[in-house]
């Protein structure tokens, strides 16, 4: 559960678990389930929403079905300490599902989805153009056993 994690009290963590197992719900649902008043769960979403607990509502999609066969994970080694410029202007390429700026022999590291091999190697070949990056080690995923960003048990 998500108050393991945080600073949340119970009943917000509460609503948060309902929320990420079914963000479909209503106010009316949850509240229900958790024993509280609608109103209670509209406050505690609003303020995890003011306090950026809650960044925004997405639905979790099943990539493969809408074409993008392949996943890549990339490493990029980048110098002169420009992780964060080079991560941000990956961050703006539609195929770049993560972006993740890590310790190790690389500096950032990209998940991304593509319908093709050829968009795969234009994405690798457009991000080695950037300024500051040296090099890219690019691993495609066979399987995916679990992709799941919601829910933390």
């Amino acid at each position: 559960m998500i108050r393991e994690l945080t600073v949340l009290d119970d009943i917000s963590a509460k609503v948060l678990d309902e929320y990420l197992r079914d963000s479909r719900q209503s106010i009316r649902e949850v509240a229900r389930k958790v024993g509280v008043s609608s109103g209670t769960v509209a406050s505690r979403l609003k303020e995890m929403e003011e306090e950026g607990i809650i960044r925004r509502y997405s639905a979790i999609l099943d990539y493969e079905k809408l074409g993008f066969e392949l996943t890549a994970i990339t490493e990029i080694t980048v110098s002169d300490g420009k992780m964060l410029e080079v991560g941000e202007a990956i961050a703006k390429l539609s195929q770049a599902t993560g972006v993740y700026n890590i310790t190790g022999d690389s500096d950032l590291m990209i998940v991304g989805k593509f319908r093709t091999r050829k968009e795969l190697s234009d994405f690798t070949k457009k991000t080695l153009t950037f300024p500051h990056v040296l090099r890219t080690k690019t691993h495609l995923v066979l399987n995916t056993l679990k992709e799941d960003f919601g829910v933390i048990p």
